[in-house]
C-alpha cells in the first residue's frame, strides 16, 4: 500500500527515533501551552526545564537539538521568554560559543601530536589504576589552566583516534571512526567480548578525564566560567581565587583523586576493566608501523604542533585573548605550517563542535525563559534572609549545587553572585560574608554539578559527541558512572564549606595570603551586570 503524504509527514518528523518518543514531543508542544495560559506560567517554567533535560537524557534516541530546539521555539513563541533575552544570553555567553567554534577545531589540527603523547602513555602504562589516575590528573591540572571544554575535546580527540586504530584493523574500512554501527558485524579478528571490553575501558578513561577537569576547574579563575564572573565580582586576582578556595578544593582534589583509585579496583560502577591483550597488541603494532613510516615532513608536523601546544598553554594560562581567538590562532597556525591549505580540507575540523554550538543556543534560549518566570527566585530570597553564617554558607552550597545539576552551572553561578552582590550592596550582608558566599557559590556549581551532563558542559559535549554512540557512553550510564564521584566530591566539599572555610581563611587574613576586603568595595563589586 503506498504511503500517503500525512503519514509521510509523520515518518519525516524526528526522522527515526522512536514512535514513543515522538509522541512524548507532540504532547510536551500541546501541553506547554494549557499549563502556561491556563495554570501557572512558574510551572510552565519548571515544566519545560523538565522537558529539555528529557531530551538530553534521550541523545542516543535522538540528538536533542531538534526536539530541544522545538521546545525553545515554542516558549518563545507563546510568551515565556523573548527573542531579545536569547539574544542577550548568547551575547553574554559568547566567549563559550568562540571557544566551541574555534578551540574544538584548533585541537583538531593538533591531532597527530596528541594522539602521538597519548598513545605512548596508554602503551607505557600497564596498570589500569595509574593509568586512570594519570588522565585524572592530567584534566584536573589542564584544567585549571584551559577551559574545561577544550580540555575534554584534547581526550575526545585522542578516545576518537585509539578507537579509529582498532576498526582499521578489524573491519578494513580504514580510520573513519565516525563510521555506521553496523561495522561491529565486520568484526574478523577480535571478539564480541574483546569490543566490549574496549569500549569499557575507553568510557572510564572518559570519565576518569571528564571528572579530572571538574577537579581542577574549581580551583582557578580561569577553569570555569563563571569562576572568572565570581573573580571579577568579587575582586580577585588569580592568586587570592586560588587561596579562598583551597579550604574546600585541596581536601576535594585528594578525595578525588582516590576515589578514581577505589573505583577501578573494586571495579564497580562500571570501572575497571582492562584494555584487551588482542587490542593493545593493535596500538603497539600501529604504533611501531607508524614510527617505520614516518617521515621528515610527519617529525617537523609533531615539531610544529608541540611548539602551538606551548603558545595555547602560555596564551590561556597568561589570558592574553578570549579563549575562542586563541583557537583560532591555533587553526591559523597549525594549517600554516602544517600545509592545510584546502578549503575542503578544513570543514571536518568544524563538524564535531557545530551542532553542539547549536544545541549550546538553545540551551541559552531555556536558561532565558528560568530568567524571565524566576524560576530560581524563591531558592535565593529563602536563603539570603537566614541569619546564621554557617546554615547559609551550606544552604547556598547545596541550592548551587542541586541547581547546577539540572541547569547550566555557568547560568547559576551568575545569577548566585549577581544577588549576592546586591545584597552586598544594600547591605543585607557584610564585606566577609559576600566572600564566603563567594566561595560556596563557586563550589557549589563546580562540584556536585558532575552528577549529570546537563551540569557539566564537558560531559555534556561528551555526551553529544560523535564518539559516545561508539562507545555506548548513554546519559544514564554518564550519571551512574558520575555517581561515586558525586557522592564524595559534594560531601567533601561541603564538609569543608561547613568546618574549614571560615577558620582557614581567619588563617590566610593573619599571614597576608589574602586581602581584606572589608574597609571598602571594589569597583567590581559595587558595578552592576557582567
Amino acid at each position: 500500500m503506498p504511503m500517503t503524504l500525512g503519514n509521510a509527514f509523520i515518518k519525516n518528523f524526528l526522522g527515526k527515533a522512536p514512535d514513543w518518543y515522538k509522541v512524548a514531543i507532540i504532547a510536551f508542544l500541546i501541553i506547554n501551552p494549557i499549563v502556561f495560559f491556563f495554570v501557572n506560567p512558574f510551572i510552565a517554567g519548571w515544566l519545560l526545564v523538565a522537558e529539555f533535560i528529557f531530551t538530553l537524557a534521550m541523545a542516543l534516541k535522538c540528538y536533542p537539538l531538534q526536539p530541544g530546539g522545538l521546545l525553545a521555539i515554542q516558549a518563545i513563541m507563546i510568551g515565556m521568554t523573548s527573542p531579545d533575552q536569547v539574544y542577550h544570553e548568547i551575547q553574554m555567553n559568547l566567549p563559550v560559543l568562540l571557544l566551541l567554534v574555534f578551540m574544538v577545531a584548533g585541537i583538531y589540527f593538533m591531532k597527530e601530536l596528541l594522539l602521538f603523547i597519548f598513545t605512548k602513555i596508554l602503551l607505557g602504562v600497564r596498570s589500569k589504576v595509574l593509568l586512570s589516575v594519570a588522565f585524572c590528573f592530567a584534566a584536573a591540572f589542564l584544567s585549571a589552566f584551559l577551559d574545561a571544554l577544550t580540555v575534554i575535546a584534547v581526550i575526545i580527540s585522542v578516545a576518537v583516534g585509539f578507537y579509529a586504530i582498532y576498526h582499521k584493523v578489524v573491519s578494513g574500512k580504514g580510520s573513519n571512526a565516525q563510521h555506521d554501527h553496523t561495522q561491529d558485524d565486520q568484526l574478523n579478528e577480535l571478539t564480541r567480548e574483546n569490543l566490549e571490553d574496549y569500549r569499557a575501558f575507553l568510557r572510564s578513561l572518559l570519565m576518569h578525564a571528564g571528572v579530572g577537569t571538574a577537579l581542577g576547574g574549581v580551583t582557578t579563575m580561569v577553569g570555569e566560567p563563571q569562576n572568572l564572573v565570581i573573580a571579577s565580582q568579587a575582586g580577585w586576582d588569580f592568586g587570592e581565587f586560588i587561596m579562598r578556595m583551597l579550604p574546600v578544593t585541596l581536601p576535594v582534589f585528594f578525595c578525588g583523586i582516590l576515589t578514581c583509585v577505589m573505583v577501578e579496583k573494586l571495579k564497580v560502577f562500571g570501572y575497571g576493566s582492562q584494555l584487551p591483550d588482542n587490542v593493545r597488541q593493535i596500538l603497539v603494532d600501529f604504533d611501531n608501523e607508524q614510527r617505520k613510516k614516518r617521515t621528515k615532513q610527519d617529525i617537523a608536523k609533531l615539531w610544529i604542533q608541540g611548539a602551538i601546544a606551548v603558545w595555547l598553554i602560555l596564551g590561556l594560562a597568561l589570558h592574553v585573548a578570549e579563549v575562542g581567538l586563541i583557537g583560532l590562532s591555533v587553526i591559523i597556525l597549525a594549517t600554516a605550517f602544517t600545509g592545510v591549505i584546502e578549503e575542503h580540507s578544513m570543514g571536518k575540523a568544524f563538524e564535531e563542535a557545530l551542532p553542539f554550538t547549536a544545541l549550546l543556543a538553545v540551551f541559552f534560549s531555556i536558561v532565558a525563559v528560568i530568567i524571565d518566570q524566576e524560576l530560581f527566585a524563591p531558592i535565593i530570597d529563602t536563603v539570603l534572609h537566614i541569619e546564621d553564617s554557617g546554615t547559609q554558607l551550606a544552604l547556598f552550597y547545596v541550592a548551587n549545587g542541586l541547581l547546577s545539576m539540572v541547569s547550566d552551572n555557568v547560568f547559576v553561578g551568575t545569577v548566585y553572585i549577581n544577588e549576592v552582590k546586591t545584597a552586598l550592596v544594600e547591605g543585607v550582608i557584610n564585606r566577609d560574608q559576600f566572600d564566603l558566599l563567594a566561595v560556596a557559590i563557586n563550589t557549589g556549581t563546580n562540584l556536585p554539578s558532575v552528577a549529570t551532563p546537563n551540569g557539566q558542559a564537558a560531559f555534556l559535549f561528551l555526551l553529544t559527541s560523535a564518539l559516545a554512540p561508539l562507545i555506548r557512553l548513554s546519559y544514564g550510564r554518564m550519571v551512574i558512572m558520575a555517581l561515586p564521584y558525586t557522592i564524595v566530591l559534594a560531601i567533601v566539599g561541603f564538609i569543608g564549606i561547613i568546618f574549614f572555610l571560615e577558620p582557614l581563611t581567619a588563617h590566610f587574613y593573619d599571614v597576608g595570603w589574602i586581602t581584606h576586603h572589608s574597609g571598602a568595595m571594589s569597583d567590581a563589586v559595587m558595578s552592576h551586570g557582567h
